[in-house]
């Protein structure tokens, strides 16, 4: 870890997360979209990038949006590294649900130290994904950020696999978790019903997704 790296603060950590998260959807990132993000202002976002670009994290021109440099993103992988262990580490280790990892993971990933990190790693046998079947970035090396489709935009009739859960809402992951969708379950596509719901097949029992909640499910297509 470098010396500007243990100088930054955890709020200057969740914005070169929350940008590295947008830039898989937008590039570069909108001041707006990551004050919706952040939940506060875009001055409050303006102020921030200006701080981020002088340490040199950011780019960032005035109505331009924002991109991270090198070493920005170096920061927000590490960022999401440490969030996604403690994620698995509670699940794991210490039988917390997986509705409740991410807020108490959010509360410790800025405080423990890279060492409790990697032993943390080592004692899970280095995992490849969290609960939620979202990827671990590995210490070292490129991390290639894996695509998949959404269960809404997925089509009717197909046989796929659940491969990843947004994990932000634990309502949401208690509602999937009641009809059996969690990473890794096997399901069938039954009916969209023009934004109205998703109807899926489970372990033979149909269950009406709302849009919303269908769409916090990422999945891939089974041969």
């Amino acid at each position: 870890m470098t010396h500007q790296e243990r100088t930054l603060t955890p709020a200057m950590e969740d914005y070169l997360r929350a940008i590295y998260d947008l830039s898989q959807e937008e590039l570069p990132v909108h001041t707006t979209s990551l004050a919706r993000a952040m939940n506060v202002a875009p001055a409050s976002v303006t102020g921030m990038l200006k701080r981020l670009a002088t340490l040199g994290l950011v780019n960032h021109e005035r109505y331009g949006g924002a991109v991270l440099t090198e070493s920005g993103e170096r920061v927000a992988l590490q960022v999401m590294r440490h969030h996604r262990l403690i994620e698995t580490y509670l699940a794991e280790a210490l039988g917390v649900s997986w509705d409740e990892v991410h807020q108490q993971a959010h509360k410790l990933e800025h405080h423990i130290s890279p060492e409790i990190h990697d032993r943390m790693d080592e004692a899970l046998g280095f995992p490849e994904r969290d609960p939620h079947g979202s990827p671990i970035p590995p210490k070292e090396g490129p991390f290639v950020v894996p695509r998949y489709t959404r269960l809404t935009e997925a089509e009717v009739g197909s046989h796929v696999i659940v491969r990843e859960v947004l994990d932000e809402d634990g309502e949401h992951l208690r509602l999937l978790d009641a009809v059996g969708l969690r990473p890794d379950a096997e399901l069938d596509l039954v009916a969209s019903s023009n934004g109205d719901s998703v109807t899926v097949l489970v372990d033979g029992k149909e269950a009406a997704l709302d849009p919303e909640l269908a769409a916090s499910v990422f999945v891939e297509p089974l041969d």
